[in-house]
């Protein structure tokens, strides 16, 4: 909606320094008034030389030459007040330039103001932060709707190719078909469950209340268990109580998570997998999935180490990232939907905590998360 064209600040700041100076001028010639001119006698005075100026004749004289000089000190109030604000205002200048563009759609413009830190340029550092965020938020945004649009396209490619060999194929098993159909259905329903749930959380809309980690940690050992059998994967868990504020589902959803992961991005199965122990003479590192708890401060800590393949540093700071798995951390028996990470991290920024995730020194990950007791 337009608005109506107004003064400028530039000519308002300089028509308040003018009219600043005015007023001082006046208050000058008005003290010139009370304590001089008032004092001198109305009536003519007599002198050694025969003349001596009356207050008439000082008013006269004075009068036009103080309008001269308050004349001239309104028009230097004027001319310096308008190039004072000329520089003052300089940098709203930048910023509106800057602000247009990023209207305009394009994000990269940075102000970038030089100069000691005073009001302007504190205001031109957090618009730069700001652009800087937003652009990154976009370019994810971006990104998470190219690699959504695959992620989906994918499993309906699966299911069309399915359907034309077996219409080209009439001998073809139905059941086989069906079941094939089934297992790409179920991956395409669990891809759209969890992009629902990363909405949520970015939305932060859910109710809260008192959550305790440790019996969350416990709850997700305990449904895993079966995976973790299959797979030889050691599961331990310990800790104590920890309340954080938060909704009980979006916190069992990063509790399991993180369990999960650490269960199908562990130790690569072997002849072994279905049992807890692992031959020494293989050379096959035992696969485990450690879940601890305990308060901290007036929040809580969750912390789940899994042992694993190495995993790089550089490929560590992505994996929070939707539908980021790595080569080195995808099996065709186990992929997912590489939103696990994804959806602990937006989770955890919704209950205002922190999620850190380091490689450990033998493989596999560390992945702590703390919450705080009320989240802002």
């Amino acid at each position: 909606m337009g608005r109506t064209r107004g003064p400028s600040v530039r000519l308002r700041l300089a028509l308040s320094s003018a009219a600043g100076v005015g007023v001082t001028g006046a208050l000058l010639l008005g003290v010139v008034w009370l304590f001089l001119l008032r004092y001198v006698p109305q009536e003519a005075l007599s002198s050694f030389d025969g003349y001596a100026p009356n207050r008439g004749d000082l008013v006269r004289a004075f009068v036009p030459r103080a309008f001269v000089a308050l004349a001239v000190l309104l028009g230097a109030g004027l001319l310096g007040g308008w190039w004072l604000a000329g520089r003052l205002l300089a940098p709203l200048d930048r910023l509106t330039e800057a602000a247009g563009l990023a209207a305009e759609g394009s994000l990269s413009h940075r102000i970038a103001l030089p100069g000691r830190a005073d009001e302007f340029r504190a205001l031109a550092d957090a618009f730069d932060t700001m652009l800087e965020r937003l652009e990154a938020h976009v370019s994810a945004q971006r990104r998470f709707a190219a690699n959504a649009s695959h992620e989906l396209r994918t499993p309906l490619a699966i299911s069309r190719t399915l359907l034309e060999v077996a219409h080209d194929d009439p001998e073809s098993d139905p059941r086989v078909l069906a079941g094939r159909l089934r297992e790409v259905n179920d991956r395409a329903i669990d891809l759209t469950e969890a992009l629902l749930v990363l909405s949520r959380a970015d939305q932060r809309s859910f109710d809260r209340s008192s959550v305790d980690l440790s019996l969350l940690a416990d709850e997700a050992v305990e449904v895993l268990s079966p995976l973790a059998d299959a797979r030889g994967v050691a599961l331990e868990v310990e800790g104590d109580v920890s309340t954080t504020s938060g909704s009980p589902a979006l916190l069992r959803q990063v509790v399991t998570n993180l369990v999960h992961n650490g269960i199908v991005h562990n130790v690569p199965a072997g002849p072994h997998a279905g049992t807890r122990d692992v031959d020494a003479s293989v050379g096959q590192p035992a696969a485990c999935v450690s879940v601890s708890t305990a308060p901290r401060g007036a929040g809580a800590l969750l912390v789940v180490e899994n042992s694993g393949p190495v995993v790089p540093p550089d490929l560590v700071a992505t994996l929070t990232e939707p539908f980021q798995r790595g080569d080195a951390r995808v099996r065709g028996d186990h992929q997912g939907s590489g939103l696990g990470l994804a959806i602990v991290d937006a989770i955890v920024r919704a209950h205002d905590g922190t999620l850190e995730v380091r490689p450990r020194v033998g493989g596999g990950l560390r992945v702590t998360v703390e919450l705080p007791a009320r989240p802002g």
